[in-house]
């Protein structure tokens, strides 16, 4: 195989927030883990996904044990913990697996909230990061402009996804649940990014109108608060607005809690027992979790919203498995693609082979044709060639006929040992990186752009 697949992390069903958080990779964070991934000699091409609910890294790699060991290592001292104590939490998987699984996830059918739809949005940031800083390459480029083609298709031809629901949503709705109607309700928004403005789009469809944002760019606060309803407040402010808000939402992605239990037990004590509904719903957490043994205030977080979803959430099984369906179809496209990534290197190979022994013989018998006159030398070497052609035809024939088949690679190996052709070897042809424009023949989605068109465009 060209390169075998390797996904290695966690996620919501493997690992509780307290994990999540310390794997988790922030924009600024991922490029410089990825590129010192690369540096492996076992990874030759890197993308890594990191979510509320997830840190995955997929990886193509020479040698998937080492790699696989490699990206352990990295992602422990990320997390500044012991290998030994990922072990158990962290999946590792491998090939058509990791093909599937990340489709799954393009398509949300791995999801807490099962079919929302800003995961997709979050698998494109993610390869565009890995492209613009250089660690993809010509399996990892078509393995995620197909998955998230393949989320595409599930949302379009499917309904799994009608619901909307959002962990935005499920935020506000368990605030509903716990405080009632929301119109005279004070509430505050710390963070004004996606989440940040999903959960102020969820707040003023169920009627919240006093709603405060806070974030360390104004200028974002100003904007989101202006296309809800609500006012921009400035960071620095928090404490104040703490002390008057009854629901508190933060949803930032700072890699360090913003939120500490002494600054909100001074914030509690100026409330005068007004109790105060607090949901944290960035990873890593933005608020210390152990606010819940203070008087005066309940804290909801990732994991809170979990079950939630498993009480409350369902999603039409006829509609998952159609969606399912769809995920194994374009899976098995992928699979089909890249067992085709061997077959015409051997082939060419094979032919090389073939022309250097022709070539071979012709110099071994030079001197017995000294009185062969010149048209004669010619057809000779014609035959010969001929010769090789129609014995080659026959397994050349098959290997193409075979590419993409489950044991195509014993048919290729089985080709490579017999001739004896090495990869990398005389006639191997070396894979050339595949055009990364978006909306191309291979089926990209539009507005995944190649490295040179991220560096030309204007500041």
């Amino acid at each position: 195989m060209s390169g075998n697949l390797l996904s290695l992390g966690v996620s919501h069903k493997t690992a509780p927030v307290a994990l999540r958080e310390r794997l988790a990779l922030p924009e600024g964070r991922a490029a410089g883990f990825l590129s010192e991934l690369v540096t492996q000699a076992a990874v030759r091409e890197a993308v890594a996904i990191s979510t509320c609910n997830r840190t995955e890294l997929y990886l193509v790699t020479g040698d998937p044990v080492e790699a696989e060991s490699a990206a352990l290592g990295a992602l422990a001292r990320q997390a500044d913990m012991p290998p030994t104590e990922l072990l158990g939490r962290l999946y590792a998987i491998r090939d058509d697996e990791a093909v599937r699984h990340l489709f799954s996830v393009a398509a949300g059918l791995d999801s807490m909230i099962v079919g929302e739809a800003e995961v997709q949005g979050q698998v494109k940031r993610a390869y565009e990061l890995a492209l613009v800083e250089g660690v993809t390459g010509p399996i990892s480029n078509r393995l995620f402009r197909d998955a998230l083609a393949a989320g595409k298709r599930v949302r379009t031809e499917t309904a799994i996804g009608r619901s909307r629901a959002s962990v935005s949503t499920v935020a506000v709705d368990l605030a509903r649940a716990a405080l009632g109607e929301l119109e005279s309700r004070r509430v505050l928004i710390v963070g004004a990014g996606e989440n940040g403005e999903l959960t102020a789009q969820a707040l003023h469809q169920r009627g919240a109108r006093t709603v405060f944002v806070a974030n360390r760019r104004y200028d974002r606060a100003i904007g989101l608060a202006q296309r809800f309803g609500g006012v921009a407040v400035r960071f620095d402010d928090l404490p104040a607005q703490l002390a008057e808000a009854d629901i508190v939402v933060t949803c930032t992605s700072s890699p360090h809690q913003i939120l500490g239990r002494d600054e909100l037990a001074v914030v509690l004590q100026q409330r005068e027992a007004r109790p105060l509904l607090a949901i944290d719903i960035a990873v890593p957490r933005d608020i210390d979790p152990t606010v819940r043994d203070l008087a005066g205030i309940t804290l909801y977080d990732m994991d809170d919203l979990q079950r939630e979803v498993a009480r409350s959430l369902s999603v039409q099984e006829a509609e998952a498995t159609r969606a399912r369906s769809i995920v194994d179809a374009e899976a098995e496209r992928f699979a089909r693609w890249l067992g085709t990534l061997d077959v015409v290197p051997t082939i060419a190979a094979l032919r090389e082979r073939g022309e250097r022994i022709v070539q071979q013989v012709l110099r071994e018998n030079e001197t017995r044709w000294e009185a062969l006159s010149d048209q004669d030398r010619a057809r000779v070497e014609m035959l010969a060639r001929a010769v090789v052609s129609r014995l080659l035809h026959e397994p050349t024939v098959r290997l193409k006929g075979a590419g993409g088949e489950p044991d195509s690679y014993v048919h290729l190996q089985a080709v490579r040992e017999l001739f004896g052709l090495e990869p990398g070897g005389p006639g191997w042809l070396v894979e050339q990186e595949e055009d990364t424009r978006p909306g191309d023949a291979a089926g990209g989605p539009s507005g995944v752009t190649s490295l040179e068109e991220r560096r030309r465009r204007p500041a």
